[in-house]
C-alpha cells in the first residue's frame, strides 16, 4: 500500500515538474511600457523586479515567522517527572 502511494506521488510531483508550460503574467500594456523604458535606459525595469522579488519574498516570511511562532511555544521542555513505582489505594 505504500509503495502505491509512493508511485502516485511521483507521478503527481513529475506532472507537475514536466507539465509547467511558460506564461506570460503581464499585461499588454505594462508589457509594452517596460520594454520601451528598457530600451531607453530607464531604470524602471530594476523597481519593477526588485518590486516582484518584494512581493515575492513577503509569503514566504510570513510561513517562517508563523513556523517560528509554532516552534517556540509548542516545543517539548526537559522536564523530569519523577512518578514513584507504588500501588495506588483509591479507598
Amino acid at each position: 500500500m505504500k509503495s502505491i502511494k509512493k508511485v502516485l506521488v511521483l507521478i503527481a510531483f513529475g506532472l507537475m515538474i514536466f507539465g509547467a508550460s511558460g506564461v506570460k503574467a503581464q499585461c499588454a500594456m505594462c508589457t509594452t511600457a517596460v520594454e520601451s523604458n528598457n530600451k531607453s535606459g530607464a531604470s524602471t525595469t530594476k523597481g519593477l523586479n526588485s518590486g516582484i522579488i518584494y512581493l515575492l519574498a513577503a509569503p514566504y516570511l510570513a510561513v517562517v515567522a508563523v513556523g517560528l511562532i509554532w516552534y517556540k511555544k509548542y516545543r517539548r521542555k526537559n522536564v523530569n517527572i519523577d512518578i514513584p513505582h507504588e500501588k495506588l489505594n483509591l479507598n
